[in-house]
């Protein structure tokens, strides 16, 4: 069998699909198999995402990412390439007949809240996401959720959707130094024990929220630790930035972009918690990594998160200021609280691997799953 995975993502943009895509394609090439594939990259790209695996080849395509005409585009490019099976894990698939389509979606923000969204943007996922999934041979959902969510808000036949859960980068599982992080600590003028967030800074993430709940632990709770932002700057942002100034907080907020994966797992390991009150997650990898790292996690009861946190968080509606005030303190200041949320979130993080997704996602490839 002749799989192909579009791979081009990664030079578009460097976020969590593009992540998962390039670590799911490292797990397949760690399992035993005689499918071939070939992966397919964004003409131009000097980096390589292949595996050192013999049964892995590149090939360079000319469609950028998330061109109105993407899908007639691919599909000139692609023919004559004798491909069983296409995947798309940024879900539009090319028309390519004669080929199985499968696709990967990761969530449906853009049906909950199309105010998160910019014109352009919100045009085109309209424009693209029915036609995607009825077209599509079989349908990846990263979470229990998002796939009810394809199911009841799309109409998509359940038998055509299969639940993957995603994993972490495996640096997020490994062990570091105590004088590793904090040099990385000393680098970003940190002490340890602050509340930290990770993700790209937009509407969903909620971050409006999250500022009016630190706000008040420095003002009525006597918390005094520093609010540390993870992520690259994202859309229709304005207004996380006007809060920040507005509620007197630039001298307490510290917005970290370009985080090497190695800062970050420092940084898990020295938190004192992770706050992730997000809207809607189609999965929530910074969860499972703060899980990963020892890091006692606070999330958001939406979307999929109370799928990946399992009961090794607290969870709480995102719009309760009073709830996620209440309980923040209480992780930041009751050790044995925090040391019961760090034990049981490295318990549920060993229930997501690489090797559980790779092997999943063959399945359907062969068509096991479709």
């Amino acid at each position: 069998m002749h799989i192909g995975i579009d791979c081009r993502l990664p030079t578009y943009r460097m976020g969590g699909i593009s992540q998962a895509t390039i670590y799911l394609i490292q797990a397949l090439g760690a399992l035993a198999g005689a499918e071939r594939y070939t992966i397919f990259h964004k003409r131009g790209e000097a980096r390589s995402f292949l595996p050192d695996n013999n049964r892995f080849s590149r090939s360079n395509l000319w469609t950028p990412c998330h061109h109105p005409l993407e899908r007639f585009s691919l599909a000139v490019e692609l023919t004559g390439r004798g491909l069983d099976v296409y995947h798309s894990p940024d879900f539009i698939p090319p028309i390519l007949p004669g080929a199985r389509r499968v696709i990967t979606v990761h969530d449906l923000t853009f049906l909950y809240y199309p105010q998160f969204l910019t014109t352009e943007s919100r045009r085109y996922y309209a424009d693209q996401i029915a036609w995607a999934v009825k077209v599509a041979d079989h349908i990846i959902a990263d979470s229990h959720a998002t796939r009810a969510d394809l199911i009841n808000l799309l109409d998509v036949a359940p038998d055509k959707v299969t639940t993957i859960h995603l994993a972490a980068n495996p640096i997020f599982s490994e062990s570091y130094a105590a004088d590793a992080i904090d040099r990385t600590l000393a680098a970003f003028n940190l002490a340890r024990g602050f509340i930290l967030t990770v993700g790209t800074l937009e509407p969903r993430k909620n971050l409006e929220t999250l500022f009016a709940v630190y706000h008040r632990l420095r003002g009525e709770k006597g918390v005094k630790v520093p609010l540390v932002l993870v992520g690259g700057k994202g859309w229709n942002d304005a207004a996380i930035y006007e809060t920040i100034a507005r509620l007197g907080l630039a001298d307490h907020v510290l917005h970290l972009s370009g985080v090497a994966d190695v800062q970050l797992a420092h940084l898990y390991h020295a938190a004192g918690v992770l706050a992730f009150p997000s809207h809607y997650e189609g999965f929530g990898l910074p969860a499972l990594e703060a899980m990963l790292c020892d890091c006692p996690v606070v999330a958001s009861d939406r979307g999929s998160l109370p799928e990946v946190v399992g009961n090794a968080a607290l969870s709480l509606d995102p719009n309760d200021v009073d709830d996620w005030v209440e309980v923040l303190q209480r992780v930041l200041e009751d050790d044995g609280l925090a040391d019961g949320l760090r034990r049981a979130g490295r318990a549920q993080a060993r229930q997501f691997s690489w090797a559980k997704t790779a092997d999943a996602t063959v399945a359907v490839y062969r068509g096991r799953n479709g």
